[in-house]
């Protein structure tokens, strides 16, 4: 590990764990965009945020849970079909450049979320038809894996925007649905290997420890908007630097 960049990591991957928990996600574009950027290779990126998004994801799912009726049928729809593509998509090995200009357009999404971008439904406008979830399974496990994500910044927004489940519901179902595919994709990855570089597992408790406190607070109504807002920004500039430089 670069030694000039553990004090960020210290502070920059907690950070993160806390305020996408708070909203039922895992954190992973957060991750994979701070790693990316303080120049660790896509090999030992991926597997790196996958762990952590487990950790975080699960966290998250526990407290939000408890908060809503959890959609089971949806849920179970979505990950069949998911897991696998996951997995497969771990087992593509991406190059360096082509990697970064992906990761940076996934980037986009959370930026997009967070701005207001994707409308909010209260009421269901696409009836849920019975190929729709697993074809959105499939595409978005599928990226999950190949970059080393839950995928939940890519099916919240669209859950909510289809009116197919509620805030609370979203943040469940999208927590859940993050942790099994991280699971997938982990294991796609790397199998059942421990990430090689060692020193990278001492910041998983400080990441898991800002999943705990995120996801508590989230749950109980947590006010966020302000750093979501410095957050869309962040993420913002990290997408259009590995997109464009």
């Amino acid at each position: 590990m670069q030694s000039e960049f553990l004090p960020y990591l210290f502070l920059l991957l907690p950070l993160a764990a806390f305020f996408y928990s708070s909203v039922g996600h895992g954190g992973a574009s957060s991750y994979l965009m701070i790693l990316a950027l303080t120049g660790f290779a896509p090999e030992e990126i991926r597997p790196t945020a996958l762990l952590l998004n487990m950790a975080v994801s699960f966290i998250a799912f526990m407290n939000h849970r408890r908060s809503c009726e959890f959609p089971k049928n949806l849920f179970l729809q979505l990950v069949i079909f998911s897991v696998p593509a996951a997995f497969l998509g771990g087992l593509v090995v991406v190059d360096s450049s082509i990697y970064k200009n992906i990761l940076g357009v996934l980037l986009l999404f959370p930026v997009l979320n967070f701005l207001g971008v994707f409308p909010k439904n209260e009421k269901m406008i696409l009836r849920d038809k019975l190929w729709m979830p697993p074809l959105i399974g499939i595409l978005i496990g599928f990226f999950s894996g190949l970059i080393g994500i839950g995928g939940g910044i890519i099916l919240s927004p669209l859950l909510l925007m289809l009116g197919w489940t509620n805030i609370r519901q979203t943040a469940a179902l999208s927590a859940l649905f993050i942790f099994v595919n991280s699971v997938a994709g982990y294991l796609g990855t790397t199998g059942f290997n421990l990430i090689d570089n060692k020193s990278l597992w001492i910041l998983i408790p400080p990441a898991v420890l800002g999943g705990i406190l995120g996801s508590y607070f989230g749950a109980l109504k947590f006010n966020v908007r302000l750093v979501k807002h410095l957050l869309t920004f962040v993420l913002a500039g990290a997408a259009l630097k590995l997109i464009f430089f």
